[in-house]
């Protein structure tokens, strides 16, 4: 996180109805506050100590709650993994807009993320992904792929789900950037399979809410205060049909084949 909150900095009152007014976004910034710390104090005292089961019980607890706390509303389509079915050895594959996109994914399945390095070093997000296990790559050095894609690897036959953002960056959500085929090999090698999943985050009227993406020059202050700033925000997790690539090894289907596919899958769904 590049700047923290200050209430001082809130967008002023405006009459429109989609957004809140200033009590309100004073009354959600004391609840993520103190949703921080409870992360905080949980990720030092009990994960130390705590079974995986239990890890990923209190992952999704604490980012569905988070969002709760931005009063964003998580709704989820197609193919959704029941709740009391557990995955394994399964890597998520999504479009990705926000930072909200993690919290939205874990709050229904828990998941192992692969993000960039930078990461790890912002103030308490950082330190909760590290505590979350979260796999860290050097998007700018080239071999850091052949690393990550190890690991990745490991992971999956260790029965991990894991989730890849193939985008390497984020866009405002009315568009998609090609996939990067590198990481995808790693579910290829371990025989996992493959969950495409669809991100929007819809205004009312059905248009993309741009106001929700981390993309471009936004900070992540700017960033959380225009979410704050909204009354009812949504996001829409759209899982498609799984894809077994036992399967498709045996159709000789490489890895750049693979990845445009999910990539045509996953925007067609968008409309885009």
């Amino acid at each position: 996180m590049r700047h923290s909150v200050s209430i001082d900095t809130l967008p002023p009152l405006t009459i429109n109805p989609i957004f809140t007014n200033r009590i309100t976004r004073y009354f959600r910034i004391s609840r993520i506050v103190t949703h921080m710390l409870v992360g905080v104090m949980t990720a030092g005292a009990v994960f130390p100590w705590a079974s995986q089961p239990l890890k990923l019980r209190l992952t999704k607890w604490w980012c569905g709650h988070l969002l709760v706390a931005f009063n964003m509303r998580v709704t989820a389509h197609g193919h959704v993994p029941p709740p009391n079915q557990a995955i394994t050895s399964t890597m998520v594959v999504a479009n990705h807009i926000s930072w909200v996109d993690i919290h939205a994914l874990n709050s229904i399945v828990p998941l192992r993320f692969i993000a960039k390095s930078e990461i790890k070093n912002w103030p308490i997000i950082g330190y909760l992904a590290r505590k979350a296990n979260v796999l860290f790559i050097n998007r700018e050095k080239r071999q850091d792929a052949a690393r990550i894609m190890q690991v990745t690897s490991r992971s999956l036959m260790d029965g991990d789900n894991l989730c890849l953002f193939p985008e390497g960056t984020t866009t405002d959500g009315t568009t998609m950037m090609p996939f990067k085929s590198s990481i995808i090999q790693a579910a290829i090698h371990a025989k996992a399979t493959i969950h495409p999943v669809a991100i929007r985050y819809p205004n009312p009227n059905g248009s993309a809410n741009i106001g929700v993406a981390y993309a471009g020059e936004t900070t992540m202050k700017e960033s959380m205060l225009q979410i704050l700033s909204q009354k009812n925000p949504v996001v829409e997790l759209h899982f498609l049909a799984p894809i077994h690539t036992t399967a498709l090894a045996h159709a000789d289907k490489n890895r750049q084949e693979l990845t445009l596919h999910i990539h045509d899958l996953i925007r067609e769904k968008l409309g885009f």
